[in-house]
């Protein structure tokens, strides 16, 4: 979205939803349309607990088999996102918060973004053997703890030293 946007929704989406409280409260009046408001808020806290824990053991099983839960986290975050607007007051939020707390149109959003998102899995720490290889202490693969000190070029340098023999 170009930052330009930005501005124009953050004030677009407030004026939209003042006016859809002004015409539902016409209609309904003004005790009806702030009971909704409430209702739709307690709907969204306890929509997101029980579909959040719900998600968020599917992506804790995923992870302890080995596999990347990428469409669980998306579904997570989409969840996370219509909790929130399910808090905001405003007809126009909860509609889209109610809407992405349907598994088949996050579905739908998960298809139209799989394809623009990068995952990367990241393994077990690298360990390396060191100089001190075959001297009994810290000699192999797992037989400690070893630290990555990551060095820019300023800070290293080397000089050979004559063999000594």
């Amino acid at each position: 979205m170009p930052l330009p946007v930005l501005p124009f929704i953050l004030l677009a989406v407030p004026l939209a939803e003042i006016a859809t409280f002004v015409l539902v409260g016409s209609k309904i009046g003004v005790l009806p349309t702030i009971g909704l408001v409430i209702v739709t808020a307690i709907a969204g806290a306890t929509l997101l607990r029980v579909q959040g824990l719900g998600t968020l053991a599917r992506i804790r099983a995923q992870m302890d088999r080995g596999e990347m839960p990428g469409r669980d986290l998306v579904h997570g975050l989409m969840i996370m996102v219509a909790g929130v607007l399910l808090l905001m007051p405003g007809f126009i939020t909860d509609t889209l918060g109610l809407l992405l707390f349907i598994p088949a149109i996050r579905d739908r959003v998960w298809r139209l973004m799989r394809d623009r998102i990068l995952f990367t899995v990241q393994a077990q720490p690298f360990r390396s053997w060191g100089p001190e290889q075959g001297s009994g202490h810290g000699a192999g693969p797992g037989s400690g703890p070893r630290r990555t000190i990551e060095l820019d070029s300023g800070d290293f340098s080397r000089t050979d030293e004559p063999d000594r023999h």
